[in-house]
């Protein structure tokens, strides 16, 4: 039996535990259900039911990329000021830890420094896409931070690293937003996240691998970047992506207003 390679994803994780919640204005009651649909046939849509995830959280940082070799991960409700029910959402997935090593083996043969956390339970930027994306959660996820200091280049090779886990059947997700200024997301002016979302589009389906890599490199250069990333956590899974995607062509899997701010969701191959 052959595996298929597997595309490398960039998702919105959305804002808190927001598909079970009622937002007021500018967001209102279904602002968030066209990403919960997309979320919800991701699995579909992949050319074979992924053998395991191996996710990169925005919400999650360390001095040095560090895995998750938890076999049962707890959760870990890194949220504040929710209703009482977003605090006893559960998501029962198995960790990992023969591909945890891998991801550590593959990361430290690239000559980076990496590191591993048996403890770490599922933070809110895998189990709040992940309940909707395998409800069952019967499919293995391994967790992957952030190097602290968000080096774009850093997390690009990071992602390069990993690339031969695709040929294995494992599908690599970045966990974060193409928008993320919280103090702006009910301001209710779109200008810069469609500015900044128009760029991003250029650079993820419009240009080669090299270039995409060299603007991604520079993307506090792109306009009204820093509007939309005023700190660039919720990106940077992007950069490990983009990274494992080595030559595969990009495109746009989701796009959509919400609280009338540009979100769009990426993939590769």
């Amino acid at each position: 039996m052959t595996t298929v390679r597997q595309p490398t994803m960039f998702i919105p994780h959305g804002g808190g535990p927001c598909f079970w919640m009622a937002f007021p204005p500018p967001f209102g009651p279904h602002a968030w259900d066209g990403l919960r649909d997309y979320l919800a046939g991701l699995i579909k849509s992949l050319p074979e039911r992924p053998k395991a995830f191996v996710v990169v959280t925005a919400h999650w940082e360390e001095a040095q990329p560090t895995v998750s070799a938890a076999g049962a991960p707890g959760m870990l409700y890194d949220y504040y000021g929710f209703p009482p029910h977003t605090y006893q959402l559960k998501y029962p997935a198995p960790g990992a830890p023969a591909i945890a090593a891998e991801v550590k083996g593959l990361i430290a043969a690239a000559g980076l420094e990496v590191g591993e956390n048996a403890e770490r339970g599922f933070d809110h930027g895998v189990f709040v896409p992940f309940l909707i994306i395998d409800p069952q959660a019967q499919i293995p996820v391994v967790m992957l931070s952030l190097q602290r200091d968000l080096d774009p280049a850093l997390h690009i090779a990071v992602g390069k690293a990993l690339a031969p886990l695709r040929d294995r059947g494992i599908a690599i997700v970045g966990s974060g937003m193409s928008f993320h200024d919280l103090r702006r997301f009910r301001d209710g002016d779109g200008r810069a996240s469609q500015t900044f979302d128009a760029w991003l589009d250029e650079t993820l389906t419009k240009s080669d691998p090299a270039t995409r890599e060299q603007r991604l490199a520079r993307w506090s250069e792109a306009p009204a970047a820093r509007a939309c990333h005023p700190r660039e956590e919720h990106l940077l899974p992007l950069m490990v992506v983009v990274g494992a995607a080595e030559a595969s062509a990009g495109a746009v899997s989701f796009r959509e207003a919400i609280g009338g701010k540009t979100i769009s969701a990426f993939r590769f191959g």
